[in-house]
């Protein structure tokens, strides 16, 4: 089988301790169990800091490129450098651990900077909007301290379902989320992990 270029986001505060982390870390082995030869990129979301928008980025990514100038051309080098990152990758694993009840801010950060008009994303004739990240596969290790998956956690889960939501508007429809759930419910914290583990399957 063909290799496939991963691209590997982290945006847990714990580190190498961080359960999504170690759920990622699998899901990255799998894909290359069956895609031998692939080869992996980490973005660390975390350490490496992306800063969250500001007016003058705003306005840099809604400027035409025949009016962007050399200040506004510098504006956007971190957004145009996940862009490239994002479109040459075949499969993203993106690690998103569930802290009060929705995504880290690193994370968004990153979504903020990949969201361009003209280039993400745009709108059709009839005013639909139209993702442009298309062919991707997306899998997302999600780890949370309780459980989110029967009917009362449903309502309370602002990862995976936005997750799903936004990626897909950007294109990106193709997304399957493991989860190591309960990591601080007594009874099941200490076969949680264990349980999203074997819960992966790489298509």
């Amino acid at each position: 089988m063909a290799s496939k270029r991963i691209l590997l986001i982290n945006s847990s505060i714990m580190g190498e301790q961080s359960f999504s982390r170690k759920l990622g870390n699998v899901i990255v082995e799998k894909i290359i169990e069956k895609y031998p030869n692939s080869t992996v990129e980490q973005l660390d979301l975390v350490e490496s800091n992306i800063p969250h928008l500001t007016p003058e980025t705003l306005q840099a990514m809604f400027t035409p490129p025949e009016h962007q100038t050399d200040e506004i051309k510098q504006q956007l080098e971190l957004s145009d450098k996940l862009l490239k990152q994002l479109f040459e990758s075949d499969i993203i694993v993106i690690g998103a651990p569930l802290i009060n009840r929705t995504i880290h801010s690193s994370l968004k950060a990153w979504i903020d900077h990949i969201t361009r008009r003209g280039i993400t994303f745009g709108y059709g004739e009839d005013g639909l909007p139209m993702g442009f990240v298309e062919g991707k596969k997306v899998y997302v290790a999600m780890s949370s301290g309780g459980v989110y998956t029967d009917e009362q956690g449903k309502a309370n889960d602002f990862v995976a379902p936005y997750l799903q939501s936004f990626l897909g508007f950007l294109g990106m429809t193709d997304l399957t989320v493991f989860r190591a759930e309960g990591l601080h419910v007594p009874v099941i914290q200490d076969k949680a992990l264990e349980k999203g583990i074997d819960s992966i399957m790489i298509d």
